[in-house]
């Protein structure tokens, strides 16, 4: 009966409360649960599982990959770093009002890890994220053989929630690149936020962002 009825329950999508079936019988019954509160336990298991999935799937497809948490950075080997400013950028406030953010500085201090986990917490907001490299976006970009493609391809990067894109500046790029960085942030500004790390100053002048 019971496998009956947890086969059921999967049909129905109810995943996490078909697997536990039999324990949360069990505790219904040792805390002589109503059937109003049964129902409220059942609510919670789908939602955290749900959560959980979509934060499966969109850490998936943001392409961030392992990275060190915060805790790891080493704040005193930048010989100068807006700590406060940072730390605010980890509370995502500028998603709010899609604000652009810059991280700059030499190779080598931290703006990649920085970057890193602003992506993680934008998951954990439940914000979609793709985090990629200037040459692998250029790189994708440039390879499509039609106007059609490159607008569908313009397009999908546009909706993601964050790009974050890194290394921005350290390879040289022709008119061709240019255009296609200039084309994908016009279409996010002030719609959704932008991401970017370099070591290049004179990026400031073409996005208006925040910077740390």
């Amino acid at each position: 009966m019971t496998s009956s009825l947890a086969h059921s329950l999967s049909g129905l999508g109810l995943h996490r409360t078909s697997a536990e079936l039999d324990d949360l019988v069990a505790r219904a019954t040792k805390a002589r649960l109503s059937p109003t509160q049964l129902l409220e336990q059942i609510v919670q298991l789908e939602s955290d599982e749900r959560a959980r999935r979509s934060l499966e799937r969109r850490t998936l497809r943001s392409r961030l990959g392992r990275f060190k948490p915060m805790a790891d950075f080493d704040w005193s080997w930048p010989k100068s770093i807006d700590r406060p400013l940072v730390e605010s950028l980890l509370r995502l406030d500028f998603l709010q009002d899609a604000r652009n953010v810059v991280l700059l500085a030499a190779q080598g201090l931290g703006k990649t890890m920085i970057a890193q986990n602003l992506a993680h917490e934008a998951l954990r907001s439940g914000h979609s994220v793709l985090f990629t490299t200037a040459s692998q976006l250029l790189l994708d970009l440039g390879s499509r053989d039609s106007s059609r493609a490159l607008e569908s391809r313009l397009r999908h990067y546009a909706r993601v929630g964050l790009l974050i894109i890194d290394e921005l500046g350290y390879l040289s790029y022709d008119a061709r690149n240019a255009d296609l960085l200039f084309q994908l942030v016009n279409l996010r500004y002030e719609k959704r936020s932008l991401v970017l790390t370099t070591n290049q100053p004179t990026i400031f002048a073409t996005t208006g962002s925040r910077h740390a």
